[in-house]
């Protein structure tokens, strides 16, 4: 099969109408390609190029930009030597990249939300038409702060509000969720809506839901945030994306990279 056709059958089986305008485009290669073997990550980094050609995989299907804007423009790094150089490890190991974002995430269920709640066994609380809101068994900010750190290895977790208060009714806002998308209060909103304990997320501005957050924790309310970083809270939703994707294309190898979040602590 080529690029085009397995492209074809992902977006045929997101169970919504073909998004005309968006960002899921093949960033590089060629459509008619025949394509030797699959990797899903969260981002076609290249240290995740490199294991791909490793690995006799010539498409990787990534999540977040190749080439470092959100849609992916190249026309400022014409004489880039970064983007010259990750070009030719690309072009010279015929390797094709595809964005799969705006249709997994549209899909439903969310297909990053679907690898989320596997890894952490949290469909069982999940309130019925809220899929980014749930009601766990009663812990605290400190405690849940802990389990998401072990379960998707995260090396530092940041907390607004107070670490030890008891928390039952959470919000997850994945990788840029809690920047609202558009609509900045859209977090607050979903807080305050949903009576929201805590809300847990990857990206912040520190003046939007961070602030609403510090100001009510300040105030005596019982609202808290925990912040666990773009890639860690969208990146498993790539690690569970080859059991879909087999399902499709059974006679190619499938197998997920991860890219890992960027940071080192001091």
């Amino acid at each position: 099969m080529n690029v085009k056709e397995i492209v074809n059958l992902i977006l045929t089986n997101c169970n919504i109408p073909l998004l005309e305008k968006t960002c899921d485009r093949l960033m590089a290669g060629s459509w008619n390609s025949e394509v030797t073997g699959i990797v899903t990550t969260f981002m076609a980094t290249v240290d995740v190029i490199q294991e791909s050609i490793a690995r006799g995989a010539n498409l990787i299907i990534t999540h977040e930009p190749t080439y470092f804007t959100g849609a992916d423009q190249t026309d400022w790094l014409a004489e880039d030597d970064v983007f010259l150089l990750k070009q030719k490890l690309i072009t010279e190991n015929k390797i094709n990249i595809w964005r799969f974002h705006d249709h997994m995430h549209i899909t439903r269920p969310d297909k990053i939300y679907f690898g989320l709640n596997k890894e952490l066994n949290w469909d069982q609380y999940n309130i019925p038409g809220k899929p980014h809101c749930y009601v766990l068994p009663t812990t605290t900010v400190r405690e849940l702060s802990t389990f998401l750190k072990e379960k998707l290895d995260v090396k530092a977790v940041q907390i607004v509000g107070k670490k030890d208060a008891k928390i039952e009714r959470v919000g997850f806002l994945v990788g840029g969720g809690s920047l609202g998308l558009g609509s900045e209060q859209m977090p607050m909103e979903l807080m305050r809506n949903e009576n929201l304990d805590a809300v847990i997320c990857g990206e912040i501005l520190e003046w939007t839901l961070c602030a609403y957050v510090r100001d009510a924790s300040q105030l005596g309310l019982n609202k808290n945030m925990i912040i666990l970083g773009h890639n860690r809270t969208e990146e498993v939703g790539m690690k569970y994306l080859p059991e879909w994707l087999a399902t499709l294309v059974p006679n190619i190898d499938i197998s997920f990279v991860e890219a890992g979040e960027p940071f080192e602590y001091v």
